[in-house]
């Protein structure tokens, strides 16, 4: 089987997707998320550009990644100086990244015209960084910015720059289409070309803009190139990059090579997702493969023929990709998510128990509301509890209050005021705070650090809020994703309402009952199981 290296730059190509920007806590997640999925290398930002991109690598060389190696992203040295010299090779190094990209100019208008320097000083460019980088120990992956609409210009210096690299040390060129306008065709016919006249391994780094750069990085691929770029869901500036979900299902399932290990396939949908909930970005439904509507079946002619024989109108199962199949007008859902999750919390459950089919209908009527639960995996875990086992009551609420305060000229003021009950004691508190969710969260956790002094070390690190229909205006439902820590371990929780303190509230409440539940402090309970369905998530 061939083995093809997967390169995901989501932390640096996708942030420049209009409307997306990455906290630090974001690009670390995304980058586990992409170990876990089994991704080869993660590109993680420019370390010389900016504070962020630099304490992400001292973040991420502290951390033992499973599978993946953190890649550094910079250029090659300015015209006219030494590369030693150079600031930007200098911030490569200093990042302690065992990889680094760097790109280089490869069209002569690009070198002409907006590097403003000669083709001789372009290739001096391209060898001594490369030399400079390879003589401080790193491996080095060399793109050739503008490869395709400068070999089709000039190809006799586009291959120069591309030998330039490979003769100081280069372990892999990459040729990128960074206009996005060729066509895959194209980039087949040049790609076999290149093959005879290098040595080193070639990759593909393509753009969307032309609506090809799935198809173009799979001709690239087929005509020889060892490296497929990309990144998840196909983010990135313009119209994006090459999205690397289809890239590696059709590699690995139609063409038989290896992107990532096979058992991590079913694992795509649940990145997608995750990577689309941290992004801030509404999942595209009708995404190839890993969509809501990518095995969604509507009509009754499709629905008959598909539940007689699925592949009469799908291409693959969709649990190969962690999917599922929708029928639209029966809703009929799978049960394995509910099964697996079961067998994770130790509870004994078959496809056949009452159990299941409630858990099911319960998560069915959630998502039918707005929930979406795989980047809120602490959520769906203490809802199947409730469904399936019943929690124990750690408090209840008795009421909440947030008052917001403004006055002409001076600062927003927010107040919250909250009484629960802990073991039949009513607790009275009040906290301010930098906005009504913040207010809140203090508050809940001020009255009940006496009974749990655990929550000490808690803290709410991130808050996301996502418009989930924005028909109604001001008045549409709204998912807010709450991320949580305590020094050990991180969780994200989830919440949906029209009220965005309400859904706030929900996120935050599952947020501070998982914690207590991890931490086997256990009260009475909460929930039991009976012939009816609590969706009251508010308590």
């Amino acid at each position: 089987m061939r083995q093809i290296i997967t390169y995901d730059t989501t932390l640096r190509d996708g942030s420049q997707g209009e409307g997306i920007a990455y906290s630090l806590m974001d690009k670390i997640r995304i980058a586990e998320k992409l170990d876990e999925l089994g991704v080869a290398f993660i590109e993680g930002g420019w370390p010389g550009s900016n504070p962020k991109d630099a304490q992400f690598f001292a973040k991420m060389a502290k951390k033992n990644l499973n599978r993946s190696v953190i890649v550094a992203f910079g250029s090659t040295r300015r015209p006219d100086i030494a590369a030693s010299k150079d600031r930007n090779l200098q911030e490569l190094i200093a990042s302690k990244a065992k990889v680094v990209t760097i790109f280089g100019k490869s069209w002569l208008y690009h070198v002409k015209d907006v590097l403003r320097t000669t083709p001789e000083e372009n290739l001096k460019m391209i060898g001594d960084s490369v030399s400079f980088l390879k003589a401080n120990g790193v491996t080095v992956f060399y793109d050739a910015e503008h490869f395709f609409d400068g070999y089709k210009d000039n190809p006799a210096y586009a291959l120069e720059c591309l030998v330039t690299a490979q003769e100081a040390g280069a372990n892999c060129l990459i040729l990128c289409d960074t206009n996005g306008g060729t066509l895959p065709g194209q980039i087949s016919a040049i790609v076999r070309e290149l093959k005879t006249k290098l040595r080193v391994r070639l990759g593909i780094h393509c753009h969307n803009d032309a609506g090809v750069a799935v198809a173009s990085s799979i001709a690239a691929v087929e005509a020889g190139c060892d490296m497929v770029q990309g990144t998840m869901n196909g983010y990135g500036e313009r119209c994006g990059n090459a999205d690397l979900i289809p890239i590696i299902a059709n590699l690995q399932l139609k063409l038989g090579m290896r992107c990532i290990p096979p058992e991590n396939l079913k694992k795509l949908s649940a990145a997608s997702y995750f990577v689309s909930e941290i992004s801030n970005v509404r999942h595209m439904s009708n995404q190839p493969y890993v969509g809501d509507s990518a095995f969604a079946h509507k009509g009754g002619v499709h629905i008959n023929a598909v539940m007689k024989a699925t592949d009469s109108y799908e291409h693959i199962q969709p649990e190969a990709v962690g999917n599922k199949r929708r029928i639209l007008l029966s809703e009929l859902g799978g049960k394995s998510s509910i099964l697996l999750m079961a067998k994770d919390m130790n509870l004994d459950l078959t496809k056949d128990d009452p159990k299941t089919r409630k858990a099911h209908a319960l998560l069915q009527s959630l998502e039918m509301k707005g929930y979406h639960f795989e980047a809120a995996e602490a959520s769906f875990e203490l809802i199947l509890k409730r469904a399936l086992s019943g929690v124990k009551e750690f408090f209840s609420l008795q009421n909440f209050r947030v008052v917001v305060n403004k006055e002409k000229n001076r600062k927003v003021t927010t107040e919250a005021i909250i009484k629960i009950k802990v073991n039949d004691k009513i607790e009275h508190t009040a906290a301010d705070g930098d906005g009504p969710v913040n207010a809140l969260d203090t508050a809940l956790r001020k009255a009940l650090e006496a009974f749990y002094p655990s929550l000490k070390e808690m803290r709410l690190s991130d808050y996301k809020v996502r418009v989930l229909d924005d028909k109604p205006g001001t008045a549409a439902r709204v998912r807010v994703l709450v991320q949580s820590q305590d020094g050990r371990n991180s969780w994200n929780t989830i919440g949906v309402s029209e009220n965005i303190i309400e859904a706030s509230w929900q996120a935050l409440l599952d947020s501070i009952e998982y914690k207590l539940l991890k931490d086997g402090e256990k009260k009475r309970p909460l929930y039991r199981h009976s012939g009816k369905h609590n969706l009251d998530r508010t308590r």
